[in-house]
């Protein structure tokens, strides 16, 4: 084996970036129809420091999926980014052209999404598609890639790894399959890992076992992620921080813990509300009532307040910004009336 192979493929190839892995700012998110242009992503704000797990949660169509793929530069063709900045690592990519940006994809930045037979090749063995993208991104001979192939299928929990990797994607089982996915992410050593719903096809106990796998990764390799779901109980289970979005904002951001015990805006409320307790016995689940509003039909103001219980004239009328919630952020025009009630 040679020095290189001997490397832990836990061991970074460049020192360190000392601020945000990921860096969003103020970022929009536009579709032209013929009928106008459709703003999806209102604006927002992120960061995810070196081995955060940001989850970042909402009902469909709230512009989840939306932020990792610009992020990524997987936008559908109609999309653009119309305003804002994305830094991966203190590099400005929402202005790289194809090429460049095809070359972060697996290097810098890795994917996990849904559903792994969209991202797995039917044609190849797991371990020729893990050897080939090594190669494309890392200095490695076919041998050296091939251990480390095998040493990263055994890292993620896939069983006999020397026989598996000769294997093709339809011989694996789902949960299985997700675990080659994670592999084939971080096979090249990405500093960010954009998680997309990496959970949802699998059943809950397999669901549990990706959910710890995510979390080990980020722990010991400083792996910064974002991981997008709909699901709150995962986000409970993995996240450090959560972002919660709502019509293409955020409309809650803070720590996990402080979220779940103590929600701030109607909308987190209703989220964390609609899951059952182990705890507590409750006659009625909390239920959010209507829908999502339509990119063509966005209300005035808060774009929550015709589902808010809460709604008053204000909040028609002005959309609120982010303001200080206990250890949170919020948008929501009541805590500015509560935080004024205290100072009185």
């Amino acid at each position: 084996m040679t020095a290189q192979c001997a490397i832990s493929i836990e061991a970074p190839v460049q020192a360190p970036f000392t601020g945000p892995v990921l860096d969003i700012r103020n970022l929009v998110v536009e579709f032209p129809t013929r009928r106008g242009v459709l703003t999806a992503i209102r604006g927002i704000d992120l960061s995810i420091g070196r081995g955060e797990i940001l989850g970042v949660v909402g009902e469909s169509g709230a512009g989840k999926s939306l932020t990792g793929a610009a992020v990524i530069g997987l936008l559908e063709s109609a999309g653009r980014i119309a305003a804002g900045e994305i830094y991966v690592a203190g590099r400005r990519i929402d202005r790289l052209p194809l090429r460049e940006m095809q070359k972060l994809r697996g290097r810098t930045i890795g994917a996990i999404f849904q559903d792994p037979l969209t991202s797995l090749n039917p044609l190849l063995t797991v371990g020729d598609q893990l050897v080939e993208t090594m190669r494309v991104h890392l200095p490695l001979s076919r041998a050296e890639a091939g251990t480390r192939a095998i040493t990263l299928l055994q890292e993620v929990g896939i069983p006999s790894p020397e026989l598996r990797i000769g294997q093709y994607p339809h011989q694996f089982s789902g949960g299985m399959r997700q675990r080659v996915v994670i592999a084939l992410a971080l096979c090249a050593e990405p500093e960010l890992v954009i998680a997309d719903e990496p959970t949802t096809a699998l059943d809950v106990s397999i669901q549990a076992q990706i959910t710890a796998l995510l979390k080990r990764v980020c722990r010991d390799r400083g792996t910064a992620m974002m991981l997008i779901t709909h699901d709150m109980g995962v986000i409970a289970e993995t996240a450090d921080r959560v972002a919660v979005m709502y019509a293409g904002r955020i409309v809650e951001l803070g720590p996990v813990a402080a979220i779940i015990r103590d929600p701030r805006h109607p909308y987190t409320k209703g989220l964390i509300g609609s899951i059952p307790s182990l705890t507590e016995r409750c006659e009625r689940l909390t239920q959010i009532d209507g829908a999502m509003p339509r990119l063509n039909a966005m209300p005035s103001g808060c774009a929550f307040h015709p589902r808010c219980r809460l709604a008053d004239e204000q909040c028609r009328s002005e959309r609120p910004a982010l303001m200080a919630a206990g250890a949170s952020l919020a948008a929501c025009w009541h805590l500015e009336r509560e935080v004024a009630h205290v100072r009185l």
